[in-house]
């Protein structure tokens, strides 16, 4: 953690950017004149600063990234985000799909079934069969056989607080990584991230109908002779598209999560690092438990969760490497933030017109009055 409280050495005063002043460079203002009644803020001559150059800092913003994962204990909040995550995919999935049957009649009779088939389809993808078959599928098949949820039941309510706490992870994690955790308090971080697990939950229930049905909603609106060559669009594109939609929900995780975010693009390359990064971790995952289902080396019983905690393990892992790589570009290529410009323009012309109005009512009254 970077400490930004200024220092004073032999140099004489040292800035909080770690720049020293030199009281030899210039006089000081004299009072009364336009360098002491306008002092010049701190954050102007971080837009003088020259930038980094990207290309020649990567090994260095890698052994950073490196570094500060290894600082925060990556392992350790990996682990507890998987353990979190499995105890939280069946009140998830009773949340998304309990819910979609409030606005199921909007799409069609037939858009849990849909929605369904869209969630087995993208988990063949990302999880092992086994994973799949023994876990993921009983599960969303149990909660379909139960139909919509009653929202003020008490087992809804205990679902939403065991599913935010793979969330509260999350959050924590992120904070970290970003030396933010002793801004919020812990109650209030636990009840802020039930509060963004309410969100992604609400969020989920309205776009996940638009995404499961758009292909076929596409192929009724299009003409026919255009129907072989948006079924190859569809084909290719569909879980790209899918994917985009999580990058852009993960940005949007590391966002609300931080007390003091930076600007929105900033956080971009993190989620594109945790996308990349859990897509490669799950294919050689795939590929090593298919091997190891071949030679007949299984874990018995145990299969399945193991598989599963492993998946949920690079995922976190992946999610919070994320949030260390955008720390670590932050103290690269620190943010130009607007907000403390803004202050100091809102406070000097305060000021100003203060001293204004205060002369004018002085000459109308009289100097004797």
């Amino acid at each position: 953690m970077i400490d930004h409280a200024p220092v004073i050495g032999h140099a004489g005063l040292i800035s909080t950017h770690g720049t020293p002043y030199n009281h030899d460079a210039a006089e000081p203002p004299v009072e009364g004149s336009a360098a002491s009644t306008s002092p010049t803020p701190d954050f102007e001559h971080d837009d003088r600063e020259p930038r980094r150059p990207i290309l020649k800092n990567l090994p260095r913003l890698a052994w950073r990234t490196t570094v500060k994962c290894y600082e925060d204990s990556i392992i350790g909040w990996a682990a507890q985000a998987a353990f979190w995550q499995a105890l939280s995919l069946p009140p998830l999935i009773l949340g998304v799909l309990g819910s979609i049957g409030y606005i199921a009649g909007w799409f069609g009779p037939d858009t849990i079934d849909v929605i369904s088939q869209r969630i087995m389809s993208f988990a063949e993808r990302t999880f092992s069969d086994q994973v799949v078959t023994d876990l993921i599928e009983p599960t969303v098949d149990n909660v379909l056989s139960r139909g919509r949820v009653t929202v003020m039941s008490v087992s809804f309510v205990l679902s939403l607080w065991a599913g935010s706490s793979a969330m509260s992870c999350f959050v924590s994690s992120i904070v970290h990584a970003h030396d933010q955790h002793q801004v919020r308090n812990p109650v209030w971080q636990r009840i802020f991230a039930l509060i963004i697990y309410l969100f992604f939950l609400v969020m989920a229930i309205l776009v996940l109908p638009l995404v499961a049905l758009g292909p076929t909603y596409l192929q009724n609106v299009l003409p026919q002779s255009w129907g072989p060559a948006v079924n190859d669009l569809i084909d290719w594109a569909y879980f790209p598209f899918v994917g985009v939609l999580l990058i852009g929900a993960l940005s949007a995780l590391y966002r609300f999560a931080l007390p003091h975010p930076p600007p929105r693009l900033r956080l971009v390359p993190g989620a594109v690092l945790a996308g990349v990064g859990f897509w490669l971790a799950s294919y050689i995952l795939r590929w090593y438990l298919t091997t190891l289902a071949r030679t007949g080396y299984t874990y018995g019983a145990l299969a399945t969760p193991i598989a599963f905690l492993l998946f949920t393990y690079f995922l976190g892992f992946a999610i919070v490497l994320g949030a260390e790589f955008n720390a670590a570009c932050q103290e690269f290529w620190p943010s130009r933030q607007n907000s403390p410009v803004m202050r100091h323009w809102v406070t000097t012309q305060t000021t100003e017109l203060t001293d204004t109005l205060r002369n004018r009512a002085i000459t109308r009254r009289g100097p004797h009055e």
